[in-house]
C-alpha cells in the first residue's frame, strides 16, 4: 500500500489501553478525528492483567482481615476463602477476557477502531498489520500518540522459558490456586500477589534478592509493617537472596539460590520489574531505538519530535494506571492545542498543558494487609532533591477511628513537611483501610496547600482521618 493509499486521521494513537482510550476522547472532544489501534483487547493490561484482577482478588482477603479484627464478626469469617468463588468474581470483572464493552466505548466516543499491530512507518505515519494478514496504513495530520505500555521483565537464566514461568499476567488470570508459589521479587506487583495466594490456598516463598527489604520505594516502615503481617500470615520471606538458576522436575519447578538452596515449588512468579513495549512499534523509521523507554516534555511530546508523543508507561514517569490516564488527558488538551494553532501552550507548572504531578504528587496503594499508600516524595527523596524537610510521625494506633476501625490495629502515617515554604512534600499512610484516605495527601501536595491553612481543615470524628490532626499537633509542638 502506498502513501496516497492511506487513510488520514488528525491523530492515529497506537495502544487502547486506558491511556490510549483516554488519549482518543480528549482528541474527539475536541473535535479532532482519532483512529486507535490495538493489537489485543481493548482496555488493556489494566483491565485484563493488572489493576482489575489484581484488586478482585485483593478485595475479599482484605475484607476478611477486616472482619477478623472485630469481635463479634471474628468467630464467623474463620473458614478459609472460597476460592472458586473469588476467582468467579475475578473473571466478571475482567469480564471474562472479552472486550465487548471496551469497543462499545471506543465507538461511541466517535474514534476509529483498528484491530492489529500497529508500527510507525516514517514521520506521522503508522502501518496496522490485522490479524487476517491485510495491512492499512494510517496518517496523522496532527499527531500520533504512542500508549503501549509495558510489560513484565523477566531475568536471563538459562532454560528460564522451559519452566513456563508467571508473570503478572499469570498471577492475575490463573485458574487456581497452585499449592506452593515462589514470588521474585520485593515490589507492589511481588507483595500484593503473595498477600494474594498465600489467602487463596498457595504456600508462598517470597525471594527478595536486595537487602532494602519490600517496597523499597516507599518509606522503610512500609515494607517492615507489610513485611510483617505476610509473616504472621505463613508467607516465607527471604531477603538478600537471589535466584542463580530455575528448572522443571516433573511438574516441579526448582529455583536454586546464590545461597545454594534449593526451594521447590509449583509455580514461580517472577515480579522484576517492567521493560517498555516498544521493541516492535517502528521507532527505528523515525530515528530512534526499538526497545528503549521513550523521553518526554511535561506535555508528553517526545525530545526531539514535534508529532510524536508517548503517554503512559512508555516514557518511564511513572508506571501507574492512574498516572497514564493523567498525562493522557494532558497529552489530549497539548495536541488538541498544538492542533488549533494555540501560539504559546499553558505549559508552567501545574498548567493545563504540563504534567507536573509526575514529578510532586504521584499517588500509590498498595492493596495489601496492611495497606500501604503515599503522594509525593519519602524523606529520603525530598533530602536528596535539596529540599529543607522534617518527617512527621504518628501512630496510626492511637487515633480513635482506627482503635474502631479493629482490634489490634497496627499502623503509621508520615508527613514530610518543607520547612521553607511549611506545605507538605509528601505523605504516606500504612494501616487497615488507608487506600481510601490517599486522596485527601494527594490534594494537599498537589495544592501545595500551607500547614496553617490546613488547621482549619477539621478531620471528622472518629475517623482515622484525624490523623491529619495529629501530625500537625506533631508538627507544632515538636
Amino acid at each position: 500500500m502506498t502513501q496516497s493509499d492511506s487513510i488520514a486521521y488528525d491523530v492515529v494513537v497506537i495502544g487502547a489501553g486506558p491511556v490510549g482510550e483516554n488519549v482518543a476522547d480528549r482528541t474527539r472532544a475536541a473535535g479532532l478525528s482519532t483512529a486507535i489501534v490495538e493489537s489485543e483487547l481493548v482496555g488493556g493490561e489494566c483491565s485484563y492483567w493488572a489493576c482489575m484482577p489484581s484488586k478482585a482478588l485483593l478485595r475479599p482477603v482484605l475484607a476478611r482481615a477486616d472482619a477478623r479484627r472485630l469481635p463479634g464478626l471474628s468467630q464467623s469469617v474463620r473458614d478459609p476463602l472460597d476460592t472458586a468463588a473469588v476467582l468467579a468474581r475475578r473473571d466478571e470483572y475482567t469480564s471474562h477476557w472479552k472486550d465487548d464493552g471496551q469497543v462499545q466505548w471506543v465507538e461511541g466516543i466517535g474514534a476509529d477502531l483498528y484491530r492489529g499491530r500497529g508500527r510507525l512507518a516514517g514521520p506521522r505515519t503508522v502501518e496496522v498489520a490485522a490479524p487476517d494478514g491485510t495491512r492499512r496504513v494510517l496518517t496523522a495530520r496532527h499527531a500520533v500518540a504512542v500508549c503501549t505500555g509495558s510489560g513484565a521483565a523477566l531475568p536471563g537464566l538459562p532454560g528460564l522459558a522451559e519452566v513456563r514461568p508467571w508473570t503478572s499476567r499469570e498471577a492475575t488470570s490463573a485458574e487456581s490456586a497452585p499449592g506452593r508459589l515462589i514470588v521474585v521479587g520485593g515490589g507492589v506487583v511481588a507483595v500484593e500477589m503473595a498477600t494474594a495466594w498465600q489467602a487463596l490456598g498457595s504456600r508462598v516463598t517470597l525471594l527478595v534478592r536486595g537487602n532494602d527489604g519490600l517496597l523499597a520505594r516507599m518509606e522503610p516502615f512500609a515494607g517492615e509493617l507489610v513485611a510483617e503481617a505476610l509473616t504472621e500470615a505463613g508467607v516465607d520471606i527471604r531477603t538478600g537472596t537471589s535466584v542463580e538458576s530455575v528448572k522443571r522436575e516433573g511438574g516441579t519447578v526448582v529455583a536454586v539460590t546464590d545461597t545454594g538452596d534449593r526451594v521447590e515449588a509449583d509455580e514461580i512468579l517472577f515480579a522484576t520489574g517492567r521493560v517498555p513495549r516498544t521493541d516492535d512499534i517502528g521507532l527505528d523509521t523515525v530515528g530512534l531505538a526499538p526497545g528503549s523507554w521513550l523521553p518526554v516534555d511535561d506535555s508528553l511530546r517526545v525530545e526531539g519530535q514535534d508529532w510524536l508523543y508517548a503517554v503512559g508507561d512508555v516514557n518511564h514517569r511513572a508506571l501507574l494506571t492512574h498516572q497514564g490516564k493523567y498525562q493522557a488527558r494532558i497529552a489530549g488538551a497539548a495536541i488538541a492545542a498544538r492542533a488549533s494553532g494555540v501560539p504559546n501552550l499553558d505549559s508552567g507548572p501545574w498548567g493545563a498543558h504540563a504534567a507536573t504531578a509526575d514529578h510532586d504528587a504521584v499517588p500509590q496503594v498498595v492493596f495489601t494487609d496492611p495497606e500501604a499508600a503515599s503522594v509525593g516524595l519519602t524523606l529520603a527523596e525530598a533530602e536528596q532533591a535539596g529540599h529543607r524537610v522534617r518527617a512527621v510521625d504518628v501512630d496510626l494506633a492511637t487515633v480513635a477511628g482506627a482503635s474502631l476501625y479493629g482490634d489490634g490495629y497496627k499502623g503509621r502515617a508520615r508527613m514530610v513537611v518543607d520547612l521553607e515554604d511549611e506545605i507538605v512534600r509528601g505523605v504516606t499512610f500504612v494501616g487497615p483501610g488507608v487506600g481510601e484516605m490517599i486522596h485527601s495527601a494527594t490534594v494537599a501536595v498537589a495544592g501545595q496547600v500551607p500547614l496553617s491553612r490546613l488547621w482549619h481543615a477539621v478531620p471528622s470524628y472518629p475517623t482515622i482521618s484525624e490523623v491529619w490532626l495529629r501530625l500537625l499537633e506533631s508538627y507544632r509542638d515538636n
